[in-house]
């Protein structure tokens, strides 16, 4: 049997899709490795939003070259960027072995094994050999159900569906993971119910645009989406205690989603709600489908009907064509706004895309200067935000060490926010009361006396 290294790169999505992979090679009984230099199989699941996410995969990839000069090892690409270079990826990367898209995850198996077949019995000198299996595959959103969990994990990703068609000017994923398609109510509730008898009590919904869900395949009953529905489905599996989602779209946000965090307890308080852009001449180019002014209605709305509720974003500067002021109107709207976090990412011009070819492609010092810029004011609101917990008893979920400090635990809010303390192996995976002493902005730090535990 072999032993399997996956290195994931990229967003929740593709860490569950590695997941889903690992899960089907473990069945077979091969072993899964953290030390690449022991690997008979390394697997580099990619992401292709950003360039430098691809450059990283493609270097690793070269160094990983390496490990062949002993011995016969697999190599392969997974993921979006395999989907969306394909056997190109062949040219780049000489030994590369496997090409597998989004929608193959669940043929990995099949196909490592059938390289491994292949590299261990043929002469060094045959022939080169490789898989490029990047075809739409029918029904391919019901194959990512299957979970590794860690000793103590108490937390889990769901995926729910996948695709996109939203298609924004800026953004690859419609082209690597397909149109959108959903699993059912039914499959999703007993994939939970059997993390649940694994241990696990809070889990987070993954879908590209989450609160989009099943649009297309169900119908709203009483009013309420599909995706609302489904939150209540999750809600009534006994033993969860937390659910969270990402990533919603701001049009996915309509009445029954705002109400559903009131009378859902479950439903924790935070939502990562995408703004991308202030300024309305940016998110029409970008497709966005809405405005600043109503991007900050929504929010208002929401704070209105869950005043405690933290809010997150992501942010994209550096878009074609955007002008000092384009950038001005963005940087207004997130000091309103007043984020718990934002995610700031300088615009990365991805082949394929309509944004690809606009003109005024701005410089990367541009780019640059004002993620900066912007960077400084999200961290200046994170500070503010976490400051008030400061002498307060909290709740979190403790979900094991801290990756900081082992010595140490750590857990989240309902907010999301993490805090660390010190506590003992019998706190994992309670839910328990922390007195925050503390503040770094985006780490609370608690009293070592846990309240009520």
């Amino acid at each position: 049997m072999a032993r399997i290294y996956i290195k994931t790169y990229g967003c929740q999505m593709n860490e569950r899709d590695s997941e889903q992979v690992a899960q089907m090679l473990i069945e077979r009984g091969h072993t899964m490795t953290a030390r690449e230099e022991e690997a008979d199989v390394v697997l580099l699941n990619t992401c292709s939003v950003r360039d430098l996410a691809e450059q990283k995969a493609l270097g690793k990839m070269g160094m990983l070259r390496a490990l062949s000069r002993t011995r016969p090892v697999v190599y392969g690409f997974l993921g979006c960027m395999a989907q969306s270079r394909g056997s190109s990826l062949l040219n780049e990367s000489p030994h590369l072995d496997l090409v597998v898209g989004t929608q193959k995850f669940h043929r990995v198996a099949d196909h490592v094994e059938q390289a491994l077949e292949r590299k261990l019995t043929r002469r060094f000198d045959d022939i080169r050999f490789s898989i490029v299996d990047v075809e739409e595959e029918q029904n391919s959103q019901s194959t990512i159900r299957d979970h590794v969990l860690d000793d103590g994990q108490v937390t889990a990703f769901v995926s729910i569906m996948q695709g996109c068609n939203m298609h924004c000017t800026f953004c690859i994923v419609p082209y690597t993971r397909g149109h959108e398609r959903s699993r059912t109510v039914q499959e999703i509730v007993d994939e939970v119910k059997s993390l649940v008898d694994r241990g696990v009590r809070e889990v987070t919904l993954l879908g590209q645009i989450v609160n989009l869900y099943g649009r297309h395949e169900f119908s709203k009953v009483d009013g309420n989406s599909p995706f609302v529905q489904l939150l209540e489905a999750v809600h009534d599996v006994a033993g969860i205690e937390r659910i969270r989602f990402t990533s919603p779209h701001p049009i996915g946000f309509q009445k029954d989603l705002i109400e559903a965090f009131k009378r859902l307890p479950k439903l924790v308080e935070h939502i990562h709600l995408p703004l991308q852009s202030g300024s309305n001449r940016i998110l029409k180019a970008m497709h966005r489908t809405y405005t600043a002014e109503k991007f900050v209605a929504l929010v208002d709305q929401i704070r209105s009907a869950t005043p405690n509720i933290a809010i997150t974003t992501d942010v994209i500067v550096g878009y074609p064509g955007e002008t000092d002021d384009d950038y001005a109107r963005t940087r207004e709207l997130v000091d309103l706004v007043g984020f718990d976090n934002a995610f700031v990412f300088k615009y990365s011009r991805r082949q394929g895309t309509p944004a690809a070819e606009m003109e005024e492609q701005l410089p990367d010092s541009v780019k640059e200067a004002r993620n900066q810029n912007l960077l400084e004011l999200v961290n200046s609101w994170a500070k503010r935000r976490s400051e008030p917990f400061v002498g307060q008893e909290v709740e979190i979920l403790c979900e094991g060490p801290s990756k900081t400090n082992p010595k140490r635990l750590m857990g989240r809010t309902r907010g999301n926010k993490i805090v660390v303390f010190e506590g003992a192996p019998r706190h994992i995976g309670a839910l328990m009361k922390v007195r925050i002493m503390r503040s770094t902005g985006y780490t609370l730090f608690g009293d070592p006396a846990i309240v009520g535990v």
